[in-house]
């Protein structure tokens, strides 16, 4: 058990408008991203989570979406070492090290190119 997160990209009409958290995943969406046991990337994206107004108790097996605005703050956030600590049962320990840093921005710059260049919507999902 522990801590899985990933990201998917998906057609910007299989999500409703207007609707940023607590939907189900689209069939057609297709996985970005997946980390095993980054809980402080999962502290970042619950507290977008409860921005917008998220309702799961626990912020497990549900979703959040992440705009560009969205992935240029966690850009500014991982370079600035900004990450929020996060504990949790099954979460494990976040590695603050110049690889696990490099795949984030990675991953940013990927999300970021798919929403300017193919027109997708992103969003982060977890289960623990």
């Amino acid at each position: 058990m522990g801590l899985d997160q990933w990201c998917y990209a998906c057609d910007c009409d299989e999500i409703p408008d207007g609707v940023r958290v607590d939907f189900c995943r689209p069939d057609s969406s297709v996985e970005i991203a997946y980390w095993r046991k980054h809980p402080d990337l999962h502290g970042w994206m619950e507290d977008l989570y409860r921005k917008r107004g998220g309702t799961d108790e626990q912020f497990n097996c549900t979703a959040v979406e992440l705009t560009l605005s969205d992935l240029e703050n966690l850009e500014d956030s991982i370079r600035e070492d900004g990450l929020p600590n996060t504990v949790g049962f099954f979460f494990g320990q976040s590695y603050r090290d110049e690889e696990q840093r490099k795949e984030d921005l990675d991953f940013v710059e990927r999300a970021k190119k798919l929403i300017v260049e193919e027109d997708k919507r992103i969003f982060y999902t977890s289960w623990w």
